[in-house]
């Protein structure tokens, strides 16, 4: 068992959702998130005066899977997060990270079938 942490641009939540479904992942939950890579932030203006905003807003999106889908989500996150044919500075990271166990809460059921 895996979890998938992707960060991903907020623009691109509804295609990846859809690439997910292509693959027969339904399960992951979604948070709102800060921070910045390459990108160091963005520079605007408000009321005249230049402002240097340090972070950026990107989605989380948290996705426990078993073995066998390690690969096809991955591959689905990456359809659906990259900007153009290559990509673009900005279009975010994934991470997989090894997963102990799982619980379902109502039945209490352990491992794979929990997730």
């Amino acid at each position: 068992m895996k979890l998938i942490i992707a960060i991903i641009q907020p623009t691109k939540l509804e295609e990846v959702k859809e690439a997910l479904t292509e693959v027969e992942v339904f399960r992951l939950t979604v948070l709102d998130c800060l921070g910045f890579g390459r990108q160091r932030g963005q520079k605007s203006a408000f009321r005249g005066q230049d402002m240097s905003i340090n972070l950026v807003r990107k989605v989380q999106l948290q996705i426990a899977v078993n073995d066998e889908f390690v690969e096809p989500t991955i591959n689905a996150i990456l359809t659906g997060a990259r900007e153009g044919e290559k990509g673009q500075i900005g279009d975010g990271k994934i991470f997989v990270v090894p997963m102990d166990d799982c619980i379902r809460i109502r039945t209490g059921e352990r491992g794979p079938e929990a997730i």
